[in-house]
């Protein structure tokens, strides 16, 4: 497969706790005529699919003219990854199904009405998220949640795959917090690889009960042992990133996983692990990988200013 993904601009209508983005980000937009030029290139180079997302692509009044302009290139998927907010008021879901969009992600961050209110920072959107993700059922679409692995989200991680089970939604994708841009002080906002583990088996066990697709996107092969094959890399793949400031290959992406420790050396699974992302090494270090190889940590961690150190709950 080969992959268009296009970051149409950085703004939002809601404004995330652990979000990487911050407000000088929020004015950058690709322009329609830079997005038409971009799937016409892709095309031309033999991309056969193309994502659109953001920021949040539902707050784009070209949206739907860049759905239609990707279909009559002949791309073959058309994917729209959203909050899922404006999904609230069916007639926008159905809209971008008549135009062409046929893969729906929608980031739920949480399950619980307070806590996604709260990460959110918007009163009143967990209902519209909520009912979004019903209204994409109800059309059949077949809608994936992307799901937060963040230092207060991965505890409730079960109960929040039976609510989405609940809601007829059958795929979810688990996302690991970054540590970059406006985020990169928000050292509370990420755990512990070790820390979440045992949220993320139990959740395989509960996703397998009720017939549920689990990935995982950023958490290496030897920590998920006997659940390696959970492990999805979107980078395996041929897949080109169009953003307000750059055009890259989701491969060198600082959002990727891409280092490998020394821990990583003779490992069986190396070939298809891209090992830690950047600013997770940088946090943690490399000590819980080579605990998994049963090998001494050689790669400490970047000392942070004790005032900014987060107790990590172990």
């Amino acid at each position: 497969m080969a992959l268009l993904d296009v970051i149409l601009g950085y703004d939002c209508n809601v404004a995330c706790t652990y979000c990487t983005i911050g407000p000088a980000m929020r004015a950058r937009a690709l322009s329609t005529e830079r997005v038409a030029r971009a799937m016409r290139d892709a095309r031309a180079r033999g991309y056969e699919d193309v994502s659109l997302t953001g920021g949040e692509p539902t707050i784009r009044p070209d949206l739907l003219g860049l759905v239609r302009f990707a279909k009559r290139l002949g791309f073959r998927g058309v994917k729209v990854q959203s909050n899922g907010l404006l999904y609230a008021t069916r007639e926008n879901a159905t809209r971008l199904v008549d135009a062409g969009v046929d893969t729906f992600h929608v980031s739920i961050h949480t399950h619980e009405p307070a806590a996604y209110d709260a990460m959110v920072r918007r009163p009143g959107s967990w209902r519209a998220m909520r009912d979004g993700l019903a209204n994409l059922v109800a059309l059949g679409v077949d809608p994936a949640a992307d799901v937060i692995l963040e230092a207060t989200t991965a505890p409730r991680l079960v109960d929040a795959l039976r609510w989405l089970h609940g809601l007829g939604v059958r795929r979810a994708d688990l996302w690991s917090v970054s540590l970059t841009d406006a985020n990169r002080d928000n050292f509370a906002s990420m755990p512990r690889m070790t820390d979440v583990m045992p949220f993320v088996r139990d959740a395989f066990a509960v996703a397998d009960e009720l017939g549920i697709t689990v990935r995982t996107l950023h958490l290496p092969r030897c920590l998920l042992a006997e659940h390696a094959d959970r492990a999805h890399d979107p980078a395996a793949d041929r897949v080109m990133v169009v953003t307000p400031d750059d055009v890259f290959e989701l491969s060198g992406s600082k959002l990727t996983p891409q280092v490998h420790v020394p821990a990583c050396d003779g490992c069986p699974d190396r070939p298809g692990c891209r090992g830690l992302r950047p600013d997770y090494l940088e946090r943690f270090g490399d000590a819980e990988v080579a605990a998994a190889r049963g090998l001494a940590s050689m790669v400490a961690p970047t000392r942070l200013p004790p005032t900014r150190l987060p107790v990590v709950a172990r």
